[in-house]
């Protein structure tokens, strides 16, 4: 997955963003049961969208995401709808996160995997919970 050419009536693309981002204050809150809450929302959320997911890591204070999108959808409407319902949810769900006005930063990087293949990405985002 994520190296296939996803065709729809109209297009054909093969495109595989990197995102990474942070909750505010890069507080390490994404552990235990928001970890898991966290990826049942996200997957849900892909399934709705047509955004594969290619690898994901979730640390305590940073989420590393590899999706394969369709072009119909930006990257900056991806982490808008992933940051936005993951934000109210989580807050919703968990009461030590109510206090938050929001659960992410408003910035995150963003990489293509044109210069770099994707096992490489996958790979690099698997090593993460390995790191010191």
């Amino acid at each position: 997955m994520g190296q296939d050419y996803r065709r729809t009536s109209t297009t054909v693309s093969l495109i595989n963003y990197h995102f990474v981002f942070c909750p505010r204050y890069r507080r390490k809150v994404l552990v235990n049961d928001v970890d898991r809450r966290f990826r049942e929302i996200l997957q849900e959320l892909c399934d709705e969208h047509s955004l594969m997911i290619v690898a994901l890591e979730i640390m305590p204070d940073h989420v590393h995401f590899f999706v394969n999108a369709l072009p119909s959808i930006s990257p900056s409407d991806i982490m808008a709808k992933v940051k936005g319902v993951t934000s109210r949810k989580l807050r919703q769900e968990f009461q030590h996160l109510q206090h938050l006005p929001s659960l992410w930063t408003r910035s995150f990087f963003c990489s293509t995997a044109g210069n770099v293949s994707s096992e490489t990405i996958q790979r690099y985002i698997a090593e993460q919970k390995t790191r010191g």
